[in-house]
């Protein structure tokens, strides 16, 4: 990407609603650090699946990247993360 591509990412308050609804008591509370290490690791979690996507499509001669072949790449992506 170029420098003046913006940031694609995440919202902080939807990563932080996405995991407060797995919290089993209302008492546990989440640090601003832990919303924006969790924002990153989906952000790289995305882009490496659309890395790994694309590079499967060309191994198979794809010009176009397909729900199969993110469908191939994900039981390694799951077991790298």
């Amino acid at each position: 990407m170029s420098e003046k591509d913006p940031e694609i990412g995440f919202k902080k308050e939807t990563v932080s609603k996405l995991l407060s609804s797995f919290f089993k008591e209302d008492k546990t509370r989440l640090s601003g650090d832990a919303v924006l290490l969790m924002t990153e690791m989906l952000k790289i979690f995305v882009q490496e699946a659309a890395v790994r996507s694309q590079k499967q499509a060309e191994s198979e001669d794809c010009d176009q990247v397909d729900i199969e072949h993110f469908e191939k790449i994900l039981p390694q992506l799951l077991l790298d993360f």
